[in-house]
């Protein structure tokens, strides 16, 4: 059986922080790069206040200086961007009161407002509530 958002949200993964031996995407050789975790990017997005928006290259910035490193993967980071939205929006529809505000940070434009399962609209019509 298919394991739910929620399920793969509390799945044990550890951090990773290690130097790049190469060239990768926007980052270079010799640089410390985080992997962080679908817990760490939770975390990240509760402490975004009620109706501010950022954006994922930020969190991703602001990610790394927490974890002393220089960037934060950018594959890794959309896969468990991914994760904690799709967890946040099963726990929506279970009528949880508190879920994750991952609307703060989608983009509704992007790729992966498109693949989310709420999508584009939702995090639209989240984040023009939150402004009102």
């Amino acid at each position: 059986m298919k394991k739910s958002w929620i399920e793969k949200f509390n799945q044990p993964k550890e951090v990773i922080i290690k130097v790049l031996e190469k060239d990768f995407s926007d980052m270079k050789a010799g640089e410390v790069m985080l992997i962080a975790t679908p817990k760490i990017i939770d975390e990240y997005i509760n402490h975004v206040p009620k109706s501010y928006v950022t954006d994922v290259k930020t969190m991703r910035k602001d990610l790394a200086f927490t974890y002393q490193a220089d960037v934060t993967c950018p594959v890794t980071t959309g896969i468990f961007l991914r994760v904690v939205s799709e967890a946040s929006f099963e726990k929506i529809i279970l009528g949880e009161k508190n879920p994750t505000p991952f609307w703060r940070v989608v983009d509704p434009k992007s790729n992966l407002a498109k693949k989310l399962a709420c999508g584009s609209k939702f995090i639209r019509d989240m984040r023009a509530l939150e402004a009102d």
